[in-house]
């Protein structure tokens, strides 16, 4: 289904991530332990992927990006800015290691603002969106075993906090193929009340 859609002319696939992301400076730490990592367990995902938190991801025609933006915008209007703490290390076990996010809840309930039309969001049966049940800044995935064990028995006994204020979502996409996310667009959360968003979208 995918490939057929890839190669009609006019009929461009991306794939999409809507993240939040830390302030430059908690940013920074967080990219030098991903490259310590890097070049301690030769992991090149943990080098190149950027520090983010994934609210959603999702592979979708070009041609609805518009459409999935205005319900964006639409939740980020309504959405107040929120406090994110991070708190030492995690684990999926036997392939992921990443950063603890405390204070999981507002990003859960940012989650179910969204939920409610992921159809927009569906390719087909085959690519439907995801939403992370566990919010966390990954330092490496799609680790092999050896890489694993010893990278957590590691980070398992090691201690990091930090925190920021969330205020902006972020839509990032790249062609079905490519490597690097380009930014669609950042929609700041700005806890405007419904009536105001409506005249905003509506109007």
């Amino acid at each position: 289904m995918q490939q057929n859609l890839i190669s009609i002319p006019g009929y461009r696939v991306n794939e999409y991530l809507l993240v939040i992301a830390p302030h430059r400076e908690l940013w920074n730490r967080i990219k030098e332990i991903k490259e310590e990592f890097a070049q301690k367990y030769q992991s090149t995902n943990a080098r190149w992927s950027k520090p983010h938190i994934t609210l959603a991801s999702f592979t979708q025609l070009e041609m609805m990006e518009e459409r999935i933006l205005n319900r964006l915008r639409a939740v980020a209007m309504g959405y107040h800015p929120f406090k994110v703490e991070l708190k030492d290390f995690g684990t999926f076990p036997s392939h992921s290691i990443f950063l603890n996010v405390a204070t999981k809840e507002p990003i859960r309930n940012l989650v179910r603002q969204i939920k409610p039309w992921q159809k927009l969001l569906k390719l087909d049966n085959d690519h439907k969106p995801y939403f992370p049940d566990e919010p966390n800044i990954p330092i490496a995935r799609k680790l092999v075993p050896w890489q694993y064990e010893k990278g957590w028995l590691e980070y398992s006994h090691r201690h990091f906090t930090g925190r920021f204020i969330a205020d902006t979502m972020i839509l990032l996409k790249r062609g079905v193929g490519e490597r690097n996310y380009q930014v669609v667009e950042r929609m700041a959360l700005q806890n405007l009340p419904v009536e105001t968003r409506q005249g905003v979208l509506f109007g």
